[in-house]
């Protein structure tokens, strides 16, 4: 072992020798390394929402049209979702360490290029760039995961706190722009990252462990261009009928082409002898199944994120901060839940642990409906709790069985399918449910007695275009449709409750198709060649290395007159 003298070394055991290092400490905990990584995805996942409150400061300041107002708020999750395949499985071929590295760097350049935008065009490219920065710690930091902790009990516990803390940050970021732009201008909330970002750089090489997965052939960089194109066709095309323009030309041939462009990358993989994506993965429950509940979970709830942020401060009048105060509850419970997932696991199994964590987020959906004009703060905060716990629970159970069924040297591309399965059924959580609100709140408008046709047409659009309207009547029209838009608003989120506690059920019926218990990883394929290097594989070895009881990686071993272990994975 390091630091045994290999004097004191008794007859027939072997003798340890020292294991390759590209960087790290000896000495870092796994816990330590769960924090670096959990600190990193923290402001990826605040990104992602902390602009939706700074849009009206960015729009007085730029002066963006409307197409560009929307590229400033889509070029993240665009940028984001389209490359998180491309970089996920170039993780796994070139170091995930190295491609997170370099995903913190890019994060914190596009952080600096938004401060100093002068103007939208500048602003974009900057959202897009740190897209492309998400895009290359997401998955890195849930394989790094999947390496430093090989047992899997302790595994859930990491995942548990890496899914909380994305949840956390998704919830805390319009708490947080809110909280900026009350004492700053707008390019507050891209300040922050430059010198966390500068930090996490030197932090991570130091302490990070590398990992990569077996050399299998080259890399399909042309297949990974064209998943990235078609992703960021489907995903514009969903985004654009989230905004009404399903009869769009556009949102057509944006459509076909990215079903175009994904059939083609499904063939392609399909016909390789070493895929970027191993699709047949998909047939196995705990890997398919855990997907597709990823994205049944998040289509049904994003939208109603961004809903019960618009009842709070256009029809209960609350301020930004206010409405980032009223959703904590929400995340708290999802940390308390990421906590307790080990446990629930242990106890109940990924199958009855997904399947109750989408009962119980269905139940307060439906608690929901309960909600009217008047405020109603202990209902609010009672449904948010339990929206936080059962959200964390199907989430933690479905990154839990899907990285665990996935062998280690694949461990960059399942995470970034996971990510891409998030980031997809947000795409369609807003567009679908998002259109069940307009259609429902439109139709009510326009029916409402005793509003002016003309001004119930402009006002069925939304909610504040409606207050814009009833502002220029005469005041008993105005009053009588600001009324009546209220009301029209809470009944479409009524109707648009009950269509997500639906989509909510028909998922906890798929999660009947998760394995009942948490067994153990499957092996990695024996197929695949031993190492980069070209090493013998060990007939017997560990697929990731052992660590003593503090947590820390020691080196390698092998017998004195055996082959050496393959080189494939550095540890610190």
């Amino acid at each position: 072992m390091p630091g045994t003298d290999p004097a004191a070394v008794p007859a027939g055991v072997p003798a340890q020798r020292p294991g390759p290092r590209r960087g790290g400490r000896k000495d870092a905990s796994r816990w330590t390394v769960l924090a670096v990584l959990c600190g990193s995805l923290l402001l990826v996942a605040v990104d992602a929402t902390v602009l939706h409150v700074a849009v009206p400061a960015v729009t007085a300041d730029l002066r963006p049209g409307p197409v560009e107002l929307l590229w400033i708020v889509d070029a993240y999750p665009l940028a984001c979702a389209a490359l998180l395949i491309l970089f996920g499985s170039l993780g796994d071929r070139i170091g995930r360490r190295r491609v997170l590295l370099l995903g913190y760097a890019v994060f914190g350049l596009a952080s600096a290029l938004a401060v100093l935008a002068q103007g939208p065009g500048t602003l974009v490219a900057a959202r897009a760039l740190l897209g492309a920065g998400g895009a290359m710690i997401m998955p890195a930091t849930l394989s790094l995961l999947r390496h430093v902790f090989p047992d899997r009990r302790e595994r859930a516990l990491a995942i548990g706190v890496w899914s909380a803390v994305a949840a956390v940050g998704a919830a805390a970021g319009p708490l947080v722009g809110g909280a900026l732009l009350e004492h700053f201008w707008w390019g507050s909330v891209f300040l922050l990252n430059i010198p966390l970002m500068a930090l996490a750089v030197p932090l991570g090489r130091w302490l990070l462990p590398e990992s990569t997965g077996r050399a299998t052939g080259p890399w399909d960089a042309a297949g990974a261009l064209l998943a990235a194109a078609g992703l960021f066709c489907a995903v514009l095309a969903v985004k654009r009928v989230g905004d009404g323009q399903l009869l769009s030309p556009a949102t057509a041939a944006l459509l076909a082409a990215g079903a175009g462009l994904l059939t083609l990358f499904v063939r392609r993989q399909r016909a390789r002898k070493h895929p970027l994506v191993d699709f047949s993965a998909f047939a196995r429950p705990a890997f398919g199944t855990a997907v597709g509940c990823i994205v049944l979970t998040v289509l049904a709830l994003v939208g109603l994120a961004l809903l019960a942020a618009q009842y709070l401060q256009l029809v209960l009048g609350l301020s930004p901060l206010q409405t980032g105060l009223r959703l904590l509850p929400l995340s708290v419970a999802a940390i308390a839940a990421g906590l307790a997932g080990p446990r629930l696991l242990r106890a109940l199994g990924p199958r009855t642990m997904v399947v109750c964590g989408f009962v119980a987020t269905a139940l307060a959906v439906l608690s929901l409906t309960t909600l009217g004009l008047r405020d109603d703060p202990a209902v609010c905060a009672g449904a948010f709790v339990l929206l936080g716990l059962g959200l964390e629970t199907v989430l933690f159970g479905c990154y839990e069985s899907m990285l665990s069924d996935a062998p280690p040297e694949r461990a960059g591309g399942a995470a970034a399918i996971g990510e891409t399965a998030y980031q997809l059924g947000a795409g369609l959580g807003i567009a679908v449910l998002g259109s069940v609100m307009n259609r429902a709140y439109g139709s009510a408008v326009t029916a409402a007695p005793g509003v002016p046709p003309g001004a119930a047409d402009a006002a069925a659009r939304s909610l504040g275009e409606a207050y814009a309207v009833a502002a220029g009547l005469d005041g008993a029209a105005g009053e009588l449709l600001r009324d009546s838009a209220r009301l029209a608003f809470v009944q479409g989120l009524h109707v648009t409750l009950l269509v997500s506690a639906g989509l909510l059920l028909a998922g906890a019926l798929a999660a009947l198709r998760l394995p009942r218990t948490a067994s153990g990883v499957p092996p990695a394929a024996p197929s695949l060649p031993a190492a980069r290097s070209g090493a013998p594989a060990v007939p017997g070895a560990p697929e990731e290395g052992p660590q003593d009881g503090a947590g820390r990686f020691p080196a390698p071993s092998a017998p004195a007159d055996g082959p050496p272990l393959p080189s494939r994975v550095t540890r610190p």
